[in-house]
């Protein structure tokens, strides 16, 4: 029997014995989107102790005494949206230092930072969000643009992708880098035609100047996981996949939910050297709030820093086929650690070639360590982002059980580069979303962010049109990959919860699981595809308590 079946035989019941069944909210006013293939949509949901104890018609609903009532004003309710691949500490930390996301050219990079170091007369100045795709220059930064702007200075600003960096003369001073230092393995220092360095530092050739960047720890970081749950509920998330935390990190969380300050539902990948925290199992806090079971791996770098591992050159950059951050021996015992301990493997991997090894990797192990000595049968690994791939390679996806997990953003700001990175044949795999749902995967989604803004609107959006913000697609983009959406509710719902093992509580608005919802002004199934960037969030809801409201004209309406 479904739950919305049992939930209509209940309301009949309590209709028999003329009973109101007390509960905590009813929400009704407006169209409730269950995610359910059966009933999409009903009229009404009651919450009790957050969880659904009811959803159907208004009607039956009135079948409940409900605490408090909330007026939904016509807006629309949905499963709560969950971000399947976000750093929350980075979201939060995207608040509070120099911020340069939307940098229109080098030299308005330039000129911010100016700003910035006249604002910040001492000290080490750090920022991120640059992106050099779309700037008439044509080129990354370097250290004698940092110079103009800051002389003297050190100054380390990150890459929108977090994959690459630019360090100034001062930075690369201070590190010990100059024309004879030997190169990183897994990274690449770029250098000029006489041998110099640049300033531009790729992968993990970040590492040489890390020390000399501020970096938090302990209590001092949880100011920036508390921006970043806040600003992250305003966008209407209920929830996240929490990607490469810290140790510091997961037992702040750990402590928030605990004490209940914790908004967010947070699903924990840690690095790979913290692993033997989850030899016994999953970590759970705040009623499961917090939960820590997966493990962050790199395989390669990124696109845009010509990071990723290809299977062949660069178009642009024929000297360099991109970087492996890893190898096969190391991943097998890795993972044969992992299927053993119940641990969720979450690879990085971009390009075609680190997508095919990383494939490999897996089925090695899964060949090596048979079921009956694992923790648990289904081991749920996934692939974050699979951007690159070879198309004889997507099939290998749900062939092996794999997920790729991946970030509808990235596609939509890639279209302006990535043709010229890789050639028009190697697109026929690029970012095959609908491919790859058709050879029988799921497509958890997420957003990446810091990396990309972190709006569900802007990835919902770009799951459905793969145009960018503008509505601009570009030559050989595949508009075929373009989902529907009601596949793209589930990339940010069901599929989310599938991914992190909670497909019995979370996805659907259904009685039995948590009342955690995302409600927009308007209804994204059917508005038209630009207007989805504009609808407004109304509320977020998680374990059915309102963590963000927007403006309402009463207590309990939206209009």
């Amino acid at each position: 029997m479904s739950r919305l079946l049992l939930a209509s035989f209940i309301a009949l019941a309590l209709t028999a014995c003329n009973a109101k069944q007390p509960a905590d909210t009813l929400y009704s006013g407006g169209t409730v989107h269950t995610g359910l293939d059966n009933e999409p949509t009903v009229e009404a949901v009651v919450v009790t102790e957050g969880r659904i104890v009811f959803a159907g018609s208004a009607k039956d609903a009135s079948h409940y005494k409900a605490a408090h009532s909330i007026d939904l004003g016509g807006a629309h309710m949905f499963p709560g949206f969950t971000d399947a691949h976000v750093h929350l500490y980075g979201v939060g930390r995207r608040e509070t230092t120099l911020n340069l996301e939307g940098t229109p050219s080098l030299e308005a990079l330039v000129q911010r930072l100016e700003k910035e170091a006249e604002a910040q007369p001492t000290g080490v100045i750090t920022g991120r969000g640059w992106i050099e795709t779309g700037w008439v220059e044509g080129r990354f930064p370097n250290r004698f643009d940092l110079e103009r702007a800051a002389p003297g200075r050190v100054v380390i600003l990150g890459r929108s992708d977090g994959h690459a960096l630019v360090a100034s003369s001062k930075a690369l001073e201070a590190s010990g880098i100059g024309p004879d230092t030997p190169e990183v393995d897994g990274g690449r220092i770029e250098r000029d035609e006489e041998g110099m360095p640049t300033g531009m530092l790729v992968d993990n050739a970040m590492a040489l100047v890390a020390d000399l960047a501020a970096d938090l720890k302990g209590e001092a970081r949880r100011p920036a996981l508390v921006m970043g749950a806040k600003v992250l509920n305003a966008y209407g998330w209920t929830g996240v996949h929490n990607m490469s935390v810290s140790t510091d990190d997961m037992q702040l969380l750990e402590n928030m939910a605990d004490k209940g300050e914790m908004p967010l539902r947070v699903y924990n990948a840690i690095e790979e050297s913290d692993i033997r925290l989850l030899a016994q199992g999953p970590r759970r806090a705040g009623d499961d709030r917090v939960i820590t079971r997966a493990v962050k791996v790199y395989t390669d770098g990124a696109l845009g820093s010509r990071g990723a591992a290809m299977l062949a050159p660069y178009n642009d950059a024929p000297d360099t086929s991109g970087l492996m951050l890893r190898g096969a021996e190391e991943s097998r015992t890795l993972f044969a650690r992992a299927l053993r301990d119940g641990v969720q493997i979450c690879m990085h991997a971009i390009g075609d070639r680190a997508n095919r090894e990383t494939l490999d990797w897996m089925q090695s192990a899964f060949e090596d360590v048979p079921a009956d000595e694992r923790r648990i049968a289904d081991p749920r690994w996934r692939i974050e982002h699979a951007q690159m791939l070879d198309p004889t390679d997507i099939p290998r996806f749900a062939a092996l059980g794999v997920i790729p997990s991946m970030q509808p953003s990235h596609a939509i700001g890639d279209l302006h580069f990535a043709r010229a990175r890789v050639g028009k044949r190697r697109l026929n795999g690029a970012y095959a979303w609908n491919t790859l749902i058709k050879a029988g995967s799921i497509i958890p989604g997420g957003s990446d962010a810091p990396v990309e803004r972190g709006d569900p609107r802007i990835e919902f959006y770009a799951a459905v049109s793969r145009h960018d913000l503008k509505g601009y697609q570009g030559k050989d983009w595949h508009k075929e990959e373009a989902v529907d959406r009601v596949t793209a509710l589930k990339m940010f719902t069901q599929w989310p919860a599938y991914a992190s093992f909670r497909e019995d509580e979370l996805g659907t608005i259904e009685p039995g699981k948590r009342a955690d919802f995302t409600v927009f002004a308007d209804d994204i199934m059917t508005i038209p595809e630009m207007d989805i960037l504009a609808t407004k969030v109304m509320m977020t809801v998680v374990d059915g308590e309102a963590v963000f409201k927007a403006e309402q004209k009463g207590p309990d309406s939206f209009r």
